[in-house]
């Protein structure tokens, strides 16, 4: 998955490059800022942008810079087209800048729109003027109001729209350790997720596989410990799972496994896992127990070819004296087995 943070020039340099530093030893990929917060004062902005740019290159991170008309002033620049000398290769336009303009711009920069109010006028508009939608994505705003946020649902319909047309989307989950001002009060995309920001993991999953997201950003400053560890996590294709398992079989923890690509609700199957069957146990064959949501378990020798393979049960199941169940997954972790879909790795620890 493709993750990113927000970057605040109010912050201050030094905390901006401590979490940049962060987000690339996590795998983050993106970068989000503005230049047209209003309540950001006595910043140089030129100064921070030239050395923002430095730092993200130096970290491969591509920096999405949201830009409105008087921007150029505050960069010291005269035309749009100057900005590519900083070396900012994202803008995201939000206002300013009509169908013929933002097409030009395209041939500079790739254009990041505000997903969450585009027109299918403005569309066409593009398109008759020769866009060329590769150059494209589309970013929902956050919402630092409380009630203003999107649904869910709504976010979803647009993505589907837009990923049918060609473009990238992108969209933002509140964080927990540090929020934005001046509200403090969590930046979400949907608003379902400002009321559970301690369950960052949860949200960018959600937003990810139920939102049709193809880039999941931070909106606020920072996150915790352990949300930073599920983020690097899950910019290398995985999630962690919180298991217990029997001895016996503790050669199946702390590897990746990954769901096959043609998921099944039922269960989430190994791919990696066939190669175990010389260590099935004869003496833990045959339990035929019913198999509870969770339940880890693998294929004994009566599965014959498929002797071996691990899979975990996404619901409750019945017995089945073909697999032994070895372990389960923690109550805590139970919520994300929906999300382990479509070649997602999982490891169990």
């Amino acid at each position: 998955m493709n993750t990113g943070i927000s970057i605040y020039f109010s912050n201050g340099m030094e905390k901006n490059e401590r979490l940049i530093k962060k987000a690339v030893e996590n795998g983050v990929k993106y970068a989000f800022t503005s230049l047209h917060i209003p309540e950001e004062t006595g910043v140089d902005y030129r100064r921070d942008v030239q050395r923002l740019l430095e730092i993200c290159r130096e970290g491969q991170l591509n920096l999405i810079v949201d830009v409105g008309p008087e921007t150029l002033e505050k960069l010291g620049t005269s035309n749009i087209s100057e900005l590519k000398d900083l070396g900012i290769t994202h803008v995201r336009l939000d206002y300013g800048f009509d169908a013929k303009e933002t097409v030009q711009i395209s041939k500079d920069f790739y254009v990041v729109f505000n997903a969450s109010t585009i027109m299918e006028e403005e569309l066409l508009e593009w398109k008759r003027y020769g866009a060329d939608f590769t150059r494209f994505a589309a970013c929902h705003n956050f919402y630092p109001k409380q009630f203003t946020a999107l649904s869910l649902k709504q976010t979803k319909e647009m993505n589907q729209r837009l990923k049918y047309l060609g473009f990238t989307t992108m969209a933002f989950v509140p964080g927990n350790l540090e929020l934005r001002g001046p509200l403090f009060e969590g930046l979400p995309t949907v608003e379902a997720h400002r009321g559970r920001k301690d369950q960052v993991l949860l949200n960018m999953l959600e937003l990810y596989y139920e939102g049709f997201c193809d880039v999941v950003l931070i909106g606020d400053v920072d996150v915790e410990e352990q949300d930073w560890k599920d983020i690097q996590c899950l910019s290398n294709d995985y999630v962690e799972l919180k298991a217990d398992i029997l001895p016996s079989y503790d050669y199946v923890k702390d590897i990746i496994h990954h769901d096959r690509p043609d998921s099944s609700e039922y269960v989430i199957r190994s791919q990696e896992s066939r190669q175990y069957k010389q260590k099935i146990r004869p003496e833990n064959e045959n339990q035929a127990q019913i198999r509870n949501q969770g339940s880890i378990c693998i294929s004994n020798k009566n599965y014959l070819r498929y002797m071996g393979e691990l899979e975990i049960a996404r619901i409750d199941l019945p017995g089945e004296d073909r697999v032994n169940i070895i372990g389960q997954v923690q109550e805590t972790h139970m919520k994300y087995l929906p999300y382990i879909q479509k070649g997602l790795g999982v490891k169990l620890v």
